[in-house]
């Protein structure tokens, strides 16, 4: 089948190993009148290893407001293009949205080419539940913004998946534990190379085995397996909040602490005691 005309492809490359690139990716590539590329020095190594020369466009995060109006003139000319990325699935994590999202909107046709994803690589070979998972791409790289946007998610019912940055990971590791808890964490790095690796543990201890090492390189997916349900029992409740008190706590600081412990609002653990306590009608 023909590279068609007019037609904006979203092309899957390796992610590390040349081999996992699709033989209908090699075809795209050779037969797109342009590729639209992050960084044409990386890109050109690609293609250079399959044998194949094509005009190269820069469209990365700098520049993409114009060079994704070049790109829609040449498909709107009859043109087709190719977009990839420096590595693995366009679009994910990676620019393309603002292209896409305007070829659609003027009738260009837009076909995926898929193919290496280090997402879907990492999810497939951790070992933790894959029906349902939240993809939240890059953490943010201020520990507060960080710790906010994991302890919004304590109560998420799915696997958790991130990216993010080797010299950040430390900083990460810690701030999982203070927001999620002793969880199961699982690291993937060098995904589809030599130096593949898969760690998991507690991210207290993912930590430290990190830091044991001389360095750490490449970019990190980071896996955070699904917290339990929150325990609303209101007997459980009373039990783990007079246990508290038991202990020495006041009865407020008991609530606070078994909410917390639970990842349940203050008042909602006052409310379930308050009802559990509260004498029966009449009496």
């Amino acid at each position: 089948m023909e590279v068609l005309a007019g037609t904006l492809y979203i092309v899957a490359t390796p992610i590390g190993n040349l081999e996992d690139i699709t033989l209908r990716a090699l075809r795209v590539l050779r037969e797109a009148a342009l590729v639209a590329c992050e960084d044409t020095r990386q890109s050109r190594k690609l293609l250079d290893h399959f044998g194949i020369s094509r005009p190269l466009v820069s469209y990365h995060e700098h520049n993409e407001a114009q060079a994704a109006a070049r790109l829609l003139g040449a498909l709107e000319a009859g043109k087709s293009v190719a977009l990839v990325s420096d590595a693995g699935t366009p679009l994910i994590s990676d620019p393309g949205y603002r292209i896409v999202a305007a070829a659609r909107a003027r009738g260009i046709a837009v076909t995926p080419v898929p193919g290496p994803s280090a997402l879907l690589a990492a999810l497939s070979a951790a070992g933790l539940p894959v029906d349902c998972f939240r993809f939240g791409g890059f953490l943010p790289a201020r520990a507060g913004a960080r710790r906010k946007l994991l302890e919004s998610l304590r109560q998420d019912p799915a696997t958790l998946v991130f990216f993010e940055a080797p010299h950040r990971i430390a900083g990460a590791l810690e701030d999982i534990a203070a927001a999620l808890g002793e969880r199961r964490v699982v690291l993937a790095r060098e995904l589809t190379k030599i130096h593949e690796e898969f760690l998991a543990g507690s991210p207290l201890a993912l930590r430290e085995e990190l830091a044991r090492r001389a360095s750490v390189k490449g970019e990190f997916t980071v896996l955070i397996a699904r917290g339990e349900p929150p325990e609303a029992d209101p007997a459980r409740l009373d039990a783990a909040v007079a246990g508290h008190v038991a202990a020495g706590l006041s009865r407020m600081e008991a609530i606070k602490t078994v909410a917390r412990e639970r990842g349940l609002p203050k008042r909602e653990v006052y409310r379930v005691l308050e009802a559990r306590n509260r004498p029966p009608d009449g009496k």
